[in-house]
C-alpha cells in the first residue's frame, strides 16, 4: 500500500488488525468474513517501525513472548524460536539484547517475533523509516527474500516509491482516502491510470492545454517518463513515430550515476529528461545548461491520463 502521508494506508491496516472498523464493506482473511472479528481471533500479526521489543528480555525471549502468553510448552517454544531466528538469518542470537544489536538487527528480531505465530497475514507498518538509506536498501531485498521463503501474504505500507516497487507483487496507490490504481508495480509505473499515481510513482511530465495539442496532436493530459526522452540536436529530425519539440536546458541536475535535465519547450512545457552517465563527467554534464537542443520519444510513450479522484 504506497500513498502519501494521510492518504488512509495505516487506517486500512488498522482495519485488517481488527484496532479500527470499517464504515462500510467487509474484510475477507482468506476468504472469511473477519469484519467485526476481535484482533485475537485474526490470524494476523503486525511488525512496527519502532520494533517495540522489550528491553530487558533476550532476542530469546522476545521472539518467543506471543508463544509464551499462548502457553505453548517449554520445548517446542524453544524450537520455534530457533526456527524463526533462522528464517531472519539471526542463528544464535537468542542470549543476546534488543540494546547490543544494529538497527537492522532488531529490525530482523522484530519480524521473528511476528513470524514465529506462523500468522497467514503478516502486516508492515512503514518496518524500514527508521533505517539510514543503505541498510534500508538491503532489509527490502531481505524481506522479499524472506516473504517468498515463508510464503505467506504481507501487507506493507510505505511511503516511499522505490521501497514499494522493489518489494511489492501488486501494488495499491493511495490518494485522500481513495485507492486511485491497483496493479502490478510495471503496471503502475509505466501504465498509470490518473495523473496523480504519474506524479507520486516516479518522475512525471506532464502535456496539456496548448503543449498537448502542438507536441501529441490531441486535446487532453498525456505523460512520458523522462527516461523514455532522448535529447538531440535542436536541427535533427526525429523518427516518423517520433513526438519531439525543440527548446532550451534550463537546468541540469548531477547526481553520479544519472542526470536530471529541465528542458523548457518552445510549446510552452517544461519536461524532466534523465540520462545514464556512462561516460559524461559532472563537467560536462554541467556545461549543457543554456543549451538549445531538440527531444524526442516514441509516440507510444504519451500516455493519457484520467483526473485524479
Amino acid at each position: 500500500m504506497l500513498g502519501p502521508s494521510g492518504s488512509g494506508k495505516t487506517t486500512t491496516l488498522r482495519m485488517i488488525a481488527g484496532f479500527e472498523l470499517p464504515t462500510a464493506g467487509r474484510i475477507l482473511l482468506h476468504g472469511r468474513d473477519a469484519t467485526t472479528a476481535p484482533p485475537f481471533e485474526r490470524d494476523v500479526n503486525t511488525v512496527f517501525q519502532d520494533y517495540a521489543l522489550f528491553p530487558h528480555m533476550t532476542v530469546g525471549d522476545n521472539v518467543g513472548y506471543g508463544l509464551m502468553i499462548r502457553k505453548v510448552g517449554k520445548g517446542q517454544r524453544k524450537e520455534r524460536v530457533a526456527e524463526a531466528l533462522r528464517m531472519v538469518r539471526l542463528d544464535g542470537y537468542e542470549k543476546r539484547r534488543p540494546g547490543q544489536l544494529s538497527g537492522g538487527q532488531r529490525q530482523r528480531v522484530a519480524l521473528a517475533r511476528a513470524l514465529v505465530n506462523r500468522p497467514r497475514v503478516l502486516l508492515l507498518d512503514e518496518p524500514l523509516g527508521a533505517l539510514d538509506l543503505r541498510l534500508r536498501e538491503e532489509m527490502q531485498i531481505e524481506l522479499k527474500s524472506i516473504q517468498q521463503e515463508v510464503g505467506i501474504t504481507f501487507i506493507y505500507v510505505t511511503h516511499d516509491q522505490g521501497e514499494a516497487l522493489t518489494m511489492s507483487d501488486r501494488l495499491a496507490v493511495f490518494n485522500r482516502g481513495r485507492i486511485e490504481q491497483v496493479g502490478t508495480p510495471t503496471e503502475v509505473y509505466e501504465l498509470p491510470a490518473t495523473q496523480f499515481v504519474a506524479g507520486f510513482v516516479g518522475t512525471s511530465n506532464l502535456l496539456q492545454g496548448d503543449a498537448a495539442r502542438q507536441i501529441v496532436g490531441e486535446d487532453g493530459t498525456f505523460t512520458v517518463r523522462p527516461e523514455k526522452i532522448r535529447i538531440i540536436a535542436a536541427d535533427d529530425t526525429p523518427a516518423p513515430d517520433e513526438s519531439s519539440s525543440a527548446g532550451v536546458i534550463s537546468k541540469v541536475i548531477y547526481l553520479g550515476a544519472e542526470t536530471r535535465l529541465i528542458v523548457d519547450l518552445d510549446d510552452g512545457a517544461r519536461l524532466t529528461v534523465m540520462q545514464q552517465n556512462f561516460a559524461t563527467e559532472s563537467s560536462e554534464a554541467l556545461a549543457l545548461e543554456g543549451k538549445r537542443v531538440r527531444l524526442a520519444w516514441k509516440r507510444l510513450h504519451n500516455l493519457e491520463l484520467a483526473t485524479a479522484s
